[in-house]
């Protein structure tokens, strides 16, 4: 009896890390926009951000793609799929849509994505799904149109709008590689090492579509502002770097160890609220009530998408809850 009880306790301490963790990754993730949009607004193009946060990230994760070097011969396809649509593809749209429009809107553009993935599921590869899924599509449509004041004839910057939702395309695409590249048994690569690797993919690319050595990098040498305060400009890369990129990653795959990727998902949907937070207070941007509102709805509606089941007799939808941190969240089965 003593055992089973010593047993419980240590599955509840592990659950609680667990949940801190997946909480700590939110918050993580959330300030990437945060951070870089002071630099993108200082002078420096959205892409050539992405490119050193990438790399950057990238360098510092070298020592686990090296460990994991196997993954190149024998998972090639997700590993390009994860640099090219999960880190290059994502963050270049998400840094170029914050370039115009606000942070917070932009992720809750992002939070398409899982309703995009069921769209995808229903009607290209004709597979049901429930009730609840398509519940959660209509909330999170119906939001979006709140989140955007539609009624006011598009207030935000469309080509903005345009650039979030293909940041959500971008997801769509790595979320349905990562379905067909998961699979059970022992030959289930370590997603550290898939981060990794997609990190180093995602340098390259960035590298060549970049082309990095034809910018000024004195910006990142003087201040940049934040809503009135001035912030040293390499502090906020070191910021972008080292907490938003590799300790959000590392965090939330953590978490899943301890989590399900349920959990794990469904705790990823306060990165929306965070990042909406963290730019009302660092940046001045202030959202509507009517936005708030909307955003509160499309938060529900991803969680509805992640959290529905599927239908009887029917394969899973792949669905998720945070577009950054579906690696994290598929940390089982990638």
């Amino acid at each position: 009896m003593a055992v089973r009880t010593s047993v419980s306790n240590q599955g509840d301490r592990g659950r609680g890390i667990g949940l801190a963790l997946a909480v700590g990754s939110a918050v993580a993730f959330g300030g990437s926009g945060v951070a870089a949009k002071p630099l993108i607004d200082a002078g420096l193009d959205p892409l050539h951000v992405v490119w050193l946060r990438v790399t950057g990230a990238a360098l510092v994760m070298l020592p686990l793609a090296v460990r994991h070097r196997a993954l190149v011969r024998s998972r090639p396809a997700l590993l390009a799929g994860f640099g090219l649509l999960g880190v290059a593809g994502v963050q270049a749209f998400y840094f170029a849509a914050i370039s115009r429009i606000p942070v917070g809107v932009a992720l809750l553009v992002e939070y398409l994505a899982p309703a995009l993935v069921l769209g995808w599921v229903r009607f290209v590869q004709r597979r049901p799904v429930t009730r609840a899924a398509a519940l959660g599509v209509v909330l999170a449509v119906g939001g979006l149109a709140c989140v955007v004041e539609i009624w006011a004839g598009l207030g935000f910057d469309a080509l903005g709008l345009l650039l979030a939702l293909a940041a959500a395309c971008c997801q769509v695409g790595y979320f349905v590689l990562s379905a067909q590249g998961g699979d059970s048994g022992d030959d289930v690569p370590d997603p550290l090492g898939v981060i990794a690797h997609g990190l180093l993919v995602g340098a390259v690319v960035l590298t060549v579509v970049a082309r990095p050595w034809g910018t000024d990098w004195s910006v990142l040498a003087h201040t940049a502002d934040m809503n009135g305060s001035e912030a040293p400009a390499w502090l906020l890369l070191v910021w972008i770097v080292l907490l938003a990129t590799v300790l959000a990653y590392v965090t939330g795959v953590v978490s899943v160890r301890r989590l399900s990727p349920q959990v794990a998902g469904v705790v990823a949907c306060l990165e929306a609220v965070i990042a909406a937070v963290l730019a009302w207070v660092l940046l001045g941007e202030h959202l509507s009530a009517p936005q708030i509102a909307g955003g509160a709805v499309v938060l529900l509606g991803a969680f509805i998408a992640q959290s529905s089941t599927p239908a009887e007799g029917s394969p899973e939808p792949v669905a998720a809850g945070s577009p950054e941190r579906e690696l994290s969240a598929r940390g089982t089965v990638l």
